[in-house]
């Protein structure tokens, strides 16, 4: 009997320790888990954090309008002049007055381009020092007189016409037959682009 006894009560026991040890383990294995949770979202939201946060860096240090790229439409009067030989001058100089973006917009515009030949007829030393920073005033003014906004067709220009340019000068258009001239300079050739027209001439306008 007392055998008996004694086999129950030491099986109550171990039944107990056993429970007790299962819900020691339950509690355990939530703990694992719930840490293991915690430890997800808070990587989930670092890294969302970090993507937002490149977004919006990449966002502020985004360039202008030159920047954007685009393979579906025509060339703006900035890509068509870069991809010229003849007008590397020009662009560098639209580089140093700051204007890319400027003639990268929709516009319309139209732009007399001298070519480097234009430029080589300067004075010497004088390209070099419009390119200099302390030049820009200077410079963008020049360009300034280039550049017309809207779009001036050979066919619409009429003799003796005059047209105010950008800069608040204005250049006078001559014809001698089927010559075209601006200011005295011939208009050697007419390209068409995205937000206006280029019109190439052998000379710099300076102006008045």
């Amino acid at each position: 009997m007392i055998s008996l006894i004694k086999n129950t009560f030491c099986s109550y026991y171990i039944c107990i320790i056993k429970i007790k040890v299962i819900s020691i383990m339950k509690k355990s294995i939530q703990l694992l888990l719930t840490v293991s949770f915690i430890t997800f979202l808070s990587c989930k939201q670092n890294s969302e954090e970090t993507s937002t946060a490149t977004s919006t860096t990449d966002t502020e240090v985004g360039a202008g309008q030159s920047a954007v790229i685009d393979e579906n439409s025509a060339p703006n009067i900035v890509q068509v002049a870069s991809g010229s030989k003849d007008h590397t001058t020009l662009v560098a100089a639209v580089k140093a007055a700051s204007l890319v973006d400027a003639l990268s917009n929709a516009g319309p515009f139209t732009v007399f381009a001298p070519t480097n030949a234009a430029f080589a007829k300067l004075p010497a030393g004088t390209v070099e020092g419009l390119l200099k920073p302390e030049s820009k005033d200077a410079l963008v003014d020049i360009l300034g007189y280039h550049t017309y906004v809207g779009v001036l067709k050979l066919e619409y220009m009429q003799d003796g016409q005059e047209f105010g340019m950008v800069n608040g000068g204005k250049v006078k258009i001559t014809k001698k037959g089927d010559k075209v001239f601006v200011n005295g300079s011939e208009i050697v050739a007419s390209i068409p682009t995205s937000n206006g027209i280029i019109h190439v001439i052998g000379d710099v306008l300076l102006p008045k």
